[in-house]
């Protein structure tokens, strides 16, 4: 005897857009950017350099009303390079690995691109972040601790990121 499987009602997934961050994003990505990364985040260098910067400009992913993913940019100088300092970045638990993370840092790419910046610092993991074109960034000096072999330096010009990273206000 062969059984028939009852029809199941799936609801397809609205699509996700990417959209630039408003101001009444702020406590759904603070929400977000704990829930990936815990308390221990604000204990980092990245953190208070982030602290002390302008906000460029943010990101945020949308699954119909639900914010599923976020980046920001901050106002650094690293060096005499102006530059960004990009992250966190942020995607819901049950939103990853479908390449989200990968969409919000092509979006930053391609506005600090369109601001005509020198280039993108960033704290992170060389093998994920070397696919858009980051380099190592060895001479790029944080005020904090900092595991070196993790700053990454995206040129859009020649300039390079030598010297002291600060945040512009």
């Amino acid at each position: 005897m062969n059984a028939v499987a009852a029809p199941v009602s799936v609801e397809p997934a609205a699509p996700v857009r990417i959209v630039r961050e408003r101001s009444g994003d702020a406590a759904a990505i603070d929400a977000l950017v704990l829930a990936a990364f815990g308390p221990g985040r604000f204990a980092k260098t990245a953190e208070r350099l982030r602290e002390a910067a302008q906000l460029a400009v943010g990101f945020t992913a949308f699954e119909g009303e639900r914010l599923i993913g976020s980046v920001r940019l901050w106002s650094i100088m690293a060096g005499e390079a102006r530059s960004v300092f990009l992250g966190p970045i942020a995607v819901d638990a049950s939103s990853r690995r479908g390449g989200l993370g990968a969409e919000l840092v092509q979006a930053c790419v391609e506005e600090a691109r369109a601001m005509k910046l020198d280039g993108v610092l960033l704290i992170g993991d060389p093998p994920y972040f070397s696919r858009f074109g980051f380099v190592a960034a060895p001479d790029a000096v944080f005020s904090g601790p900092v595991d070196r072999r993790r700053i990454m330096w995206l040129p859009i010009t020649d300039a390079a990121p030598i010297g002291a990273v600060h945040p512009v206000a």
